[in-house]
């Protein structure tokens, strides 16, 4: 961004900033979608799937300080849900108040598949976002998870110098904890990614989860889609974990996607192609 647009924003007079709430609660079985509640910013979405595919829109834009966005999602016994995002998060420069706050908690029944595809976060200078996953498993359950995030808006010439960036992802199968990251990012995050044992300069990330039976096998099909900046290991026979690291978001796609079409069968959602 320029110099001058630079002193424009800190010039900026923040009264009350704006706030959002929102819930969606969503359940689908075998039989389709059994459960749907939608308040205040967020709504759904529904193309015609052989499963239940609920595209998920936040009406208020994006988030900011003093914000909640909450998402509870559960595939019962049998079922199929797939959840993605219209278009990507953008987490808002903060006033100085509450940080934004979104929680997104989701459960997989025995015998069913629930997929998280949700398209890139982008943190934009001076955000302050606190985000949570939590999903939780049965036995036989089978999970895909996604998380990109982007660092600033490289084509505008925005450098992360000051966000905020708290973001935890947990996972447990039948009440025992299998899989916990937790990332905390302050002050100048740009700095900081800059280091090579962090990121080495990098403007963006992924993180792919697989929870499944057939995890192991996808390993080595994963392995050769992946660049240099990115890696994939098996923390359990059943459980299949993906880092990536890329330039910007451009490049981060041209990994991401081809991964997440293996995973996915090549039916990853239209929304991730417009």
């Amino acid at each position: 961004m320029p110099r001058g647009r630079t002193a424009i924003l800190h010039q900026l007079p923040y009264a009350t900033p704006p706030r959002a709430k929102g819930a969606l609660r969503i359940e689908a079985g075998a039989g389709g979608l059994s459960l749907l509640r939608q308040e205040g910013a967020l709504r759904a979405l529904f193309p015609r799937k052989p499963h239940v595919e609920a595209v998920i829109l936040n009406t208020s834009g994006g988030a900011t300080g003093g914000d909640r966005l909450e998402i509870e999602a559960r595939a019962r016994s049998g079922g199929h849900l797939r959840l993605t995002t219209q278009a990507a998060e953008r987490a808002y420069r903060s006033s100085g108040g509450p940080a934004a706050r979104i929680r997104n908690r989701l459960a997989a029944e025995t015998g069913a598949r629930l997929d998280w595809l949700p398209q890139e976060t982008i943190l934009y200078r001076g955000c302050d976002l606190d985000r949570a996953l939590t999903l939780d498993l049965a036995p036989g359950a089978r999970a895909l998870l996604v998380e990109p995030v982007i660092f600033g808006r490289a084509l505008m010439g925005e450098v992360l110098d000051e966000a905020r960036f708290r973001d935890r992802i947990e996972i447990r199968r039948d009440g025992a904890p299998l899989y916990l990251d937790a990332m905390r990012l302050e002050g100048n995050v740009a700095a900081h990614l800059a280091r090579p044992a962090v990121a080495n300069g990098a403007g963006a990330m992924a993180s792919v989860i697989l929870a499944a039976t057939e995890a192991e096998a996808h390993l080595a099909p994963i392995r050769a889609l992946l660049p240099a900046t990115a890696g994939a290991t098996l923390i359990a026979p059943d459980l299949l974990v993906l880092r990536l690291l890329a330039e910007d978001g451009f490049v981060l796609r041209q990994t991401l996607l081809p991964v997440l079409d293996l995973l996915t069968g090549g039916t990853l959602p239209a929304s991730w192609r417009l």
